[in-house]
C-alpha cells in the first residue's frame, strides 16, 4: 500500500507517519481486515525513560502541572502524589460532556492512530502498555464513540479525546465491530484489561490535537480525490461541448508554472487522449471560413471556450497547491508531541508549553475548504453550459431526447433541469461554509484558555464542504454521462469511455423523467471510494504520481508541430 503502509502494517515511532498513511489506514478499517498498527521498540524505550523522569519528580514532590496540580486555571492547587491516580481518572470523567452526532468510525480510527503516534515521541510520561492497549482496541475494532462537538482546539481536543480515554478505562460506550455496547463489555470479550491511569496518563491521552488532525487528514485525502474528479468532469465537459482542448497545451501552463495548475492540465490532457469529440484551435482554423477580402466575418465556431472550461486547470490547480502545503503542515502536526507538560529524559527537564494549540490545523482547513468549494462553483458553471441549449453546441435542452410533435409525451419531460437546480443549491451551501473559523477565538476556562484555535471546528467544516462538493460533482457527472451518450460514447476518449461505463452500471440513460436521487448517491459513492479514478486508469499507487506526463507532453508537442506544418 502506498503512503507509508507496508503489507497492511504501520509501525509508529512518533516521527515518520504521513497524513496519507493515516487516512488510508483509517479507511481500511480494523478487526483483522485492516491495517495492523504497532508501536516501535525505540518509541517504547523513549516512553519508559520519560516515565522514569516523571517518577523521580513525583518522589521529590515537585509540583508537576496536571499530575500533582489541578488543571488549567487550577494549576495553583497542588496535591500529594498519592492522589495523582484519582486525578487522572477525574480529568477524563469531568470532560465527558460532548454533544452532537458521533464521529464516524474512520474519524475514530484516525484519532487513535494520531494520538498513539504523538505519544510515541516519548516525551509525555505515559507507559508503552497504555499506548499498546489503545492500539489493541484499534486492532480489535473497539472504537470510542466520540461526539463531534465540544472542542475549541486548545487545550487541544480535551472533550473528544476524553471519550477515547474513557473507552480505554472501560467507561461509557464504544462501537465494537459495528455494534454499540458498553466499553467494559467489549474489552472483556476481547480479553483486554481496562487501563488504570497512572499519574500524567490521563492528560497525556486527552491533551492534544489528534481529533482535529483526524478530520483534517481525511479532509485532505478527500479533497485530493475531488481535485481529480474535477479534472475528469472537465475532460468530459470538453467532449460534451465539443470544446477546444488547446487551452490545455503544455506551453500555456509552462509559462505560468504553478505546480498544481501544470499537473491539473496534464491530467485533463491524459484523460482526453484519443478523443474524437474534443477539438483544437488548429482544427478550427482548418474548418473556418476565410475572410476573402471582406472586412468582417462572423465565425461559425468559437475559437476559445468560456472560463469554466478554459480556466479549469487554473482553478483546480489551486486545490492541488493548497494540498501540497496543507499535507506538509499535517505531517508535522501528527508527528508532534501535543500535550503538556513534556518530559526531556536526556536532560532531566520538565517543560510547560502550548503544543496543544491546533492553529496550523485550523488555518490549513480554512484555506482548503475555500479552495475545494471553488470546485463546486466550477462544476456548477460547467453543468449550466451542458444543459442549456443556448450554450451546449447542439445538445437537446436539458439533455432529454426530443420527441416528435405527435408523440403523446412530447413536451412532458424535462430531463436534467431539476438536477441543475439542485447542483446550484448545493454549490451555494458549500460556498456559504467557507467563512474562516480560525478567527473566532473564544476565551474559556476562567480566562486561562483566553485564546484558542478553533481548529477542530474548521476541520469538521472542511469535511462538510467536501461532502457538498462531492454531491455537486455526482450530479454533474450524471449529466455528462448523458451528454456523452447523446454525442456518441464510442467517440469519447478511452478513459472517459471507461468512466462512462462505470456510471452506467449504476445509473441508466435518462429517457424520461424519473427520480435521480439514488443515482446521485451511487455516483457520490464512486467518487468517495476512488472507483471513478481507478476506472480512468489512475490507480492508488499513482494517486499523486504523474511523472509519465513528461513523455505524454512530448508526444503532444510533436503532434502540435505536425499540425502547424500541415
Amino acid at each position: 500500500m502506498a503512503y507509508g503502509l507496508t503489507a497492511g502494517h504501520l509501525e509508529l515511532d512518533g516521527t515518520g507517519l504521513s497524513s496519507r498513511a493515516v487516512a488510508a489506514a483509517a479507511r481500511r478499517g480494523g478487526g483483522g481486515g485492516g491495517t495492523r498498527v504497532t508501536l516501535s521498540a525505540a518509541a517504547a524505550e523513549r516512553m519508559r525513560a520519560s516515565v522514569g523522569l516523571r517518577d523521580r519528580l513525583l518522589a521529590r514532590e515537585i509540583p508537576v502541572y496536571g499530575v500533582t496540580t489541578g488543571f488549567g486555571d487550577s494549576c495553583v492547587r497542588q496535591i500529594s502524589p498519592d492522589k495523582a491516580h484519582a486525578l487522572q481518572r477525574n480529568l477524563v470523567l469531568y470532560h465527558l460532556n460532548g454533544v452532537g452526532p458521533a464521529a464516524t468510525p474512520e474519524v475514530a480510527r484516525a484519532t487513535m492512530i494520531i494520538r498513539a503516534n504523538a505519544l510515541a515521541k516519548g516525551v509525555s510520561a505515559i507507559r508503552p502498555q497504555a499506548v499498546s492497549t489503545l492500539l489493541e482496541c484499534l486492532d480489535r475494532d473497539i472504537l470510542p464513540l466520540i461526539p463531534e462537538r465540544g472542542s475549541v482546539g486548545a487545550s487541544g481536543d480535551l472533550v473528544p479525546l476524553c471519550y477515547l480515554a474513557a473507552a480505554l478505562i472501560g467507561e461509557g460506550r464504544v462501537r465494537h465491530r459495528g455494534t454499540v455496547r458498553p466499553a467494559a463489555e467489549a474489552l472483556r470479550e476481547e480479553g483486554l484489561e481496562p487501563l488504570r491511569l497512572a499519574p500524567k496518563e490521563g492528560i497525556a491521552l486527552v491533551n492534544g490535537t489528534s481529533f482535529a488532525a483526524a478530520y483534517a487528514v481525511l479532509a485532505a485525502w478527500d479533497a485530493r480525490e475531488l481535485a481529480f474528479v474535477a479534472e475528469l468532469a472537465t475532460a468530459m465537459t470538453i467532449e460534451a461541448l465539443r470544446g477546444n482542448a488547446s487551452a490545455l497545451h503544455p506551453f500555456v501552463h509552462a509559462v505560468k508554472p504553478h505546480p498544481g495548475q501544470v499537473r491539473s492540465a496534464g491530467v485533463i490532457r491524459e484523460l482526453l487522449a484519443g478523443s474524437k469529440l474534443a477539438t483544437s484551435f488548429e482544427e478550427i482554423l482548418v474548418r473556418r471560413e476565410r475572410l476573402a477580402g471582406r472586412g468582417h466575418l462572423h465565425l461559425a465556431e468559437r475559437i476559445q471556450d468560456k472560463y469554466s472550461v478554459r480556466c479549469a486547470p487554473q482553478i483546480i490547480g489551486i486545490v492541488r497547491d493548497t494540498l501540497a502545503w496543507t499535507e506538509n503542515w499535517l505531517d508535522t502536526e501528527i508527528n508532534s508531541a501535543t500535550d503538556n507538560p513534556l518530559f526531556d529524559a536526556d536532560t532531566f527537564g520538565l517543560h510547560l508549553g502550548g503544543n496543544f494549540y491546533a492553529g496550523h490545523v485550523g488555518q490549513s482547513m480554512d484555506s482548503l475548504k475555500t479552495a475545494v468549494a471553488g470546485l463546486a462553483n466550477l462544476l456548477d458553471r460547467q453543468l449550466a453550459l451542458v444543459v442549456d441549449e443556448k450554450f451546449n453546441a447542439g445538445l437537446p435542452p436539458n439533455l432529454i431526447v426530443a420527441r416528435p410533435p405527435d408523440d403523446p409525451e412530447a413536451g412532458l419531460h424535462h430531463g436534467f433541469k431539476g438536477m441543475q437546480i439542485a447542483a446550484s443549491a448545493v454549490t451555494a451551501e458549500a460556498l456559504k461554509q467557507t467563512g474562516p473559523v480560525s478567527v473566532f477565538s473564544r476565551s474559556t476556562e476562567a480566562h486561562n484558555q483566553d485564546i484558542v484555535s478553533m481548529g477542530t471546528i474548521s476541520a469538521r467544516d472542511a469535511r462538510t464542504v467536501n461532502g457538498l462538493v462531492r454531491e455537486v460533482a455526482a450530479i454533474h457527472l450524471l449529466a455528462l454521462a448523458q451528454a456523452i451518450d447523446l454525442r456518441g460514447a464510442h467517440s469519447a476518449a478511452p478513459a472517459v469511455r471507461a468512466v462512462h461505463g462505470l456510471i452506467r452500471e449504476h445509473s441508466p440513460f435518462v429517457t424520461r423523467d424519473r427520480r435521480l436521487d439514488h443515482d446521485i448517491a451511487a455516483v457520490a459513492g464512486l467518487i468517495e471510494t476512488g472507483a471513478l479514478r481507478r476506472a480512468a486508469g489512475f490507480g492508488d499507487e499513482t494517486f499523486d504520481d504523474f511523472d509519465d506526463f513528461d513523455d505524454f507532453d512530448e508526444q503532444q508537442r510533436d503532434e502540435q508541430h505536425r499540425d502547424e506544418q500541415h
